[in-house]
């Protein structure tokens, strides 16, 4: 069996991390190969190191998913977030398709280009995928959609993060640290701001901000408006965050809306802490107090950051609390299981 994922995107972050996590997973089931489509860029060190079969596009378009799809002659496409489904659906023809979404995104909630457009793949896929019920809930045309949908939350393989961390020899010293794309999604103006807010109470903090995007020199303008050029580092994309992110005492989110981060589940596996928005998936995976805070305001932001900072007894009862956390939802056999079910919808059958 032959499943070739499709992806938009060039770079690696949660949907990618994901979809890595799938074809480790699988790599030795007898009789299923996997390989990964999406334009070439910053990924492409991502997928060497986990030694993954990449067949790069120039453009996310149609006509260069149905080449792939002509040279390696998959029996499923498993397509991955809205547009890639999209496309998908135009190119596969009568190759079953599985549908991957992998949050709840904000601008297919009501009628839309977006919203409709993916109705078209929806109705095509054979299966769909949703990361979170509230992904599943808040999009627009999701009644029709029930009897061939599954919501199935991310989980990640411990052992493989510890090893992977272990990659790293640097040692990290930040208070906070975010990892992503820097877009309207993940909100990093916010994060400047409430940064801002908590330096003026513990003026030596020291946040991490990992990844790029299209809003990285807006947030580096901001970051020198807010005075917060010593205090804020700039690291980049990084292809292996996982020291920085055991090693930071925080991670925090303020995210306008989620699924099922990746990086949170990380987060959860090493044992750090998350201060987060209630969006969405996070609700699921943070018990306010327990592992981390929810918070909806940036004085409260503030406030819980200042709190850890200050209470070393309250940060080791965090990281215990996380790390317990971890076993309850880092489930990979019953994930891996579901997988494979899905693939048999999808067409295949052992």
């Amino acid at each position: 069996m032959k499943i070739l994922h499709v992806l938009t995107s060039h770079i690696f972050s949660g949907a990618e991390n994901v979809v890595c996590q799938i074809i480790g997973m699988l790599k030795d089931e007898p009789n299923v190969e996997m390989a990964y489509c999406s334009p070439d860029g910053t990924i492409r060190p991502a997928l060497e190191e986990r030694d993954i079969n990449f067949l790069p596009i120039e453009v996310a378009n149609t006509s260069e998913i149905k080449r792939v799809i002509v040279a390696y002659q998959p029996d499923v496409i498993h397509a991955h977030d809205m547009r890639a489904s999209f496309l998908a659906a135009r190119a596969c023809g009568s190759i079953p398709l599985i549908s991957h979404i992998h949050n709840n995104a904000y601008n297919s909630r009501g009628i839309s280009p977006k919203s409709i457009a993916y109705f078209y793949a929806a109705m095509k896929a054979r299966h769909i995928i949703w990361v979170s019920k509230s992904s599943f809930d808040g999009y627009a045309f999701h009644a029709p959609l029930k009897k061939k949908s599954t919501v199935l939350y991310n989980v990640m393989d411990v052992e493989d993060i510890h090893r992977r961390m272990e990659l790293d020899s640097n040692s990290y010293n930040y208070d906070l640290v975010f990892i992503g794309r820097m877009v309207y999604q993940k909100n990093l103006h916010r994060l400047l701001k409430i940064t801002r807010i908590v330096a003026d109470k513990y003026p030596n903090i020291k946040v991490a901000l990992a990844g790029t995007g299209e809003d990285e020199s807006e947030l580096k303008k901001l970051c020198s408006e807010l005075k917060l050029d010593e205090n804020v580092d700039f690291l980049g994309f990084m292809s292996n965050p996982l020291k920085l992110l055991h090693d930071s005492k925080m991670m925090i989110l303020t995210s306008r809306w989620e699924g099922t981060p990746m990086v949170a589940l990380e987060s959860i596996a090493l044992g750090t802490p998350i201060i987060s928005t209630p969006s969405d998936g996070m609700v699921d995976l943070i018990t306010d107090g327990y592992n981390g805070y929810l918070c909806s305001e940036d004085s409260e932001f503030a406030d819980r950051i200042v709190k850890v900072l200050t209470d070393d007894s309250l940060q080791e009862k965090l990281k215990e609390n996380q790390l317990a956390r971890s076993k309850e939802v880092n489930d990979v056999e019953n994930y891996k299981a579901t997988i494979k079910k899905i693939y048999q919808i999808g067409g295949f059958n052992e």
